[in-house]
């Protein structure tokens, strides 16, 4: 049976290794309720700067996970790792190629019962992990809907995640691409910087992850939480 850690949550901080967050931001972030920490980024993460936040965030009891894109930062302790590939990307290395190598090289130190493939489908073409990977992010709606079908039928990957990091998304396609979903479970990142925003993502993704707002308007990032939990309650009430 596949891990389901990630299964009951509903909103997650993500944290990044290689930005800097004091003591007291950490501590709002931690016991804000979220239901999660996910420790990743497109750059600048080691193996030294994902411990140092690890070791920080394990002072709190929220759950903690890792998005080990690179295996040399496959730091232990965690209570659960994502494995991401990138769906719409011309560059193979982000597709297998990566974890092809990290398999070779790291395959028997992995903990498998804690890990869990997550298909990234791109969609803001300005982004850092767009350039990054090379990602196609101008798809009409019938081909990122078409994408996220590949994942979720054809290759039963667990977690399918629908980033517009940096920008606000559609929401319209967002919906489309949950209404066409039968297995995976829906994350939603990108442009999350306000409670009205995060509620507007809780109405169609199963899990909604909040960013860069947590080092702009930390009291912005914080509202994010109870909206989500609201929007979910509404959503419970209409059905």
């Amino acid at each position: 049976m596949l891990p389901s850690f990630y299964s009951g949550w509903k909103h997650v901080f993500k944290l990044d290794p290689d930005r800097d967050i004091d003591d007291e931001a950490l501590d709002a972030i931690c016991t804000s309720g979220t239901d999660a920490i996910l420790v990743g980024g497109s750059s600048g993460v080691t193996f030294d700067n994902t411990v140092d936040l690890m070791s920080r965030i394990r002072r709190y009891e929220v759950p903690c996970a890792f998005e080990l894109s690179d295996a040399s930062c496959g730091v232990p302790g965690f209570d659960g790792y994502f494995i991401p590939s990138v769906l719409n990307t011309k560059r193979s290395e982000w597709l297998i190629g990566r974890h092809v190598e990290a398999l070779r090289d790291f395959g028997h130190l992995l903990p498998w019962d804690s890990i869990v493939g997550e298909a990234y489908l791109v969609l803001n073409p300005d982004s850092a992990v767009a350039r990054l990977t090379g990602a196609e992010a101008n798809l009409s709606e019938s081909e990122a809907i078409a994408y996220s079908q590949v994942a979720d039928r054809l290759w039963n990957v667990p977690v399918l995640y629908v980033e517009y990091s940096g920008t606000f998304g559609d929401m319209g396609l967002l919906k489309g691409i949950k209404s066409n979903l039968k297995r995976a479970h829906l994350f939603y990142g990108g442009g999350i910087n306000s409670a009205e925003r995060a509620a507007q993502a809780a109405a169609h993704a199963d899990t909604v992850v909040v960013g860069n707002i947590i080092y702009e308007n930390l009291d912005a990032a914080l509202a994010t939480v109870s909206a989500v939990n609201h929007s979910i309650k509404e959503q419970e009430h209409v059905f």
